[in-house]
């Protein structure tokens, strides 16, 4: 039985209860709803230890073009030396940070360097969580990367999210040659995406034995994405392994190209197969819903809970979730990806950025990141496989444009839950599932992080409503979607 709370603005200023399975948020569920038993608990992650740095411990990027402003970090050891910041030219790829040559302790510089550049953050950085730049090496391994697989965390056992073990642990890199002779010199035959960030080709590369297809994403030379969001990308992706994250291949950065090599996802982004489809593309069915959710918030979860420091994606959206040939998810595009807070940290201060509709209301009001930051997003993601609409659509009534706040009326009444479901799906979904879903879409929707649960038991309650799938001819009643309301 779902009992709904009478008003949203109560709803917000009321903390929820996982332990007992009643939530004074958007939807208090009673335990006859489950057949498992409770899934979501108001807990915090773990804190991971505080990062003990050494000279040959780099960890966080700094921006690609402007030298470092602050002063070098403080090091945990006394006889460990500090390192010179270095000048990182924007023409130069990606390097590994372990050969870079270390000099005495240097005065900090002045901030107005850090000003001028605008994709700096303007908050003042941690200390001992800075990436020291080196010649440019072919190959960057995770040897040089600042993340690390959190000590006592094993990958296998985070929410049932086993980290990968097996594929190429470095990235190869590649000349911009070889990428035009791979894309046959970007044919537009072979585009195969666009966004605000580049374009995306499908190439082949000789691999020695066989033709590899792969997918090469141009960086435009004005985008938003920059030489820091590049290498970021790049560090990110060679250390975060995970079947739930898209595999980097390798990369390329002669001159002002900027180009990324990713495995090639066959179906394309989630985008494709929830929006405007055509005749001929038939629409997700319940269980494929179900499983990308499920696989999504796995990914998340390893982001979060095993890489250490933790990592907020800060860019959940339809468009970043490629499927593989059996509908598998994998999260991809790192460019806005940033540290998360650790040791007694709650957050980490930095501009907004990321997609309108997908943003949580608090992280642009406060300028404050946090993991819940993505749960939010996430939920979004959740609401946009549900209900089949845009995370905001300029082409819907005003009332309907932004898909939270079109959203929030029809959780007053279960009766109306119906009117959520996406009419693609044709009533073809398990009713007690459905429900369960929604209340997990209510329950990350909350307007103040600390209330919305951390994502692990988002994956939690996710293999729940998994374990309950959609048969066609079952005894679970096909309902009729009623119309939603104008």
């Amino acid at each position: 039985m779902i009992a709904v709370a009478p008003s949203h603005s109560e709803i917000a200023t009321k903390p929820w209860a996982g332990s007992a399975m009643s939530w004074s948020s958007p939807i208090s569920v009673t335990p006859t709803l489950w057949s498992s038993p409770p899934f979501i608990g108001n807990r915090r992650p773990p804190a991971p230890a505080a990062l003990a740095i050494s000279p040959t411990a780099p960890t966080r990027a700094r921006h690609a073009g402007t030298r470092s402003t602050y002063p070098a970090p403080r090091c945990r050891s006394a006889s460990a030396t500090r390192p010179t910041p270095a000048t990182v030219s924007p023409s130069s790829p990606p390097v590994a940070p372990s050969a870079v040559t270390r000099a005495a302790p240097t005065a900090p510089r002045s901030s107005t360097t850090a000003a001028s550049a605008t994709s700096t953050c303007t908050a003042p950085a941690p200390p001992c969580r800075c990436l020291w730049s080196t010649p440019p090496t072919s190959t960057l391994s995770p040897s040089s990367s600042f993340l690390t697989t959190r000590t006592g965390a094993s990958p296998a056992t985070s929410a049932g999210t086993p980290a990968r073990t097996s594929g190429s642990t470095s990235a190869r890199k590649f000349t911009f040659r070889d990428l035009a002779i791979a894309t046959q010199n970007f044919k537009e035959t072979n585009l195969i995406g666009e966004g605000g960030f580049g374009r995306v080709f499908k190439g082949r590369l000789d691999s020695g034995q066989a033709m590899q297809v792969v997918a090469i994403k141009q960086l435009k030379h004005d985008g938003p994405q920059g030489s820091k969001e590049f290498l970021v990308e790049v560090l990110m992706l060679i250390m975060l392994r995970h079947p739930n994250l898209a595999s980097l291949i390798g990369y390329s950065a002669e001159g002002d190209e900027r180009l990324l090599v990713y495995e090639y996802m066959p179906k394309g982004s989630l985008e494709d197969h929830l929006f405007d489809l055509s005749p001929n593309k038939p629409p997700l069915d319940w269980n494929r819903l179900v499983n990308i959710a499920l696989g999504a918030a796995k990914g998340l979860t390893y982001l979060h809970n095993v890489a250490s420091p933790p990592v907020i994606f800060r860019d959940m959206k339809s468009a970043n979730i490629l499927l593989d040939d059996d509908f598998n998810p994998k999260l991809s595009d790192f460019g806005l990806a940033k540290l998360g807070p650790v040791g007694d940290r709650t957050h980490v201060s930095t501009r907004v950025m990321g997609t309108y509709g997908y943003c949580a209301p608090d992280y642009p009001m406060s300028g404050k990141l946090t993991l819940k930051s993505d749960v939010y997003s996430f939920d979004v993601l959740l609401l946009e496989l549900i209900t089949g609409r845009r995370a905001f659509d300029p082409s819907r009534a005003r009332a309907e444009r932004n898909l939270t706040i079109w959203f929030h009326p029809f959780l007053n009444d279960r009766r109306k839950f119906s009117q959520l479901v996406d009419p693609s799906l044709e009533g073809r979904y398990p009713p007690r599932a459905f429900h369960q879903l929604v209340v997990i879409a209510s329950m990350c929707l909350q307007e103040q992080a600390h209330v919305r649960p951390i994502i692990a038991d988002v994956v939690f309650a996710l293999d729940h409503v998994a374990s309950q799938p959609y048969v066609q001819g079952s005894d679970s009643k096909i309902i009729k979607s009623s119309p939603s309301p104008s």
